[in-house]
């Protein structure tokens, strides 16, 4: 059985409402925690190349360091600022 990603439109991210415990994050993707109530989104890793993303690495980097406990990273922006700066990312 496998995994699949729904589709909305031209986002490729979801918001997990599961336990980030429970459910594994496909290949190709990585988990990030986002506002102040850290909700999980999984993305594809091919944001990781996006500028706008590598500098909210950056300001992840300066608030949390490399501890990322709850085994995604920690991205320090409102849900909506990361939802509209994601929403230009083509993921292909």
């Amino acid at each position: 059985m496998g995994f699949r990603l729904p589709s909305i439109g031209r986002k490729s991210f979801y918001a997990n409402k599961a336990s980030s415990n429970t459910v594994e994050v496909p290949k190709g993707y990585v988990a990030v925690y986002v506002g102040e109530k850290m909700k999980r989104f999984v993305i594809p890793i091919t944001y990781l190349n996006q500028s706008s993303f590598q500098e909210l690495l950056s300001e992840a980097e300066e608030e949390f360091g490399y501890d990322h406990p709850m085994g995604g990273l920690r991205i320090p922006c409102q849900e909506d600022v990361f939802l509209h700066i994601t929403s230009h990312f083509c993921s292909f």
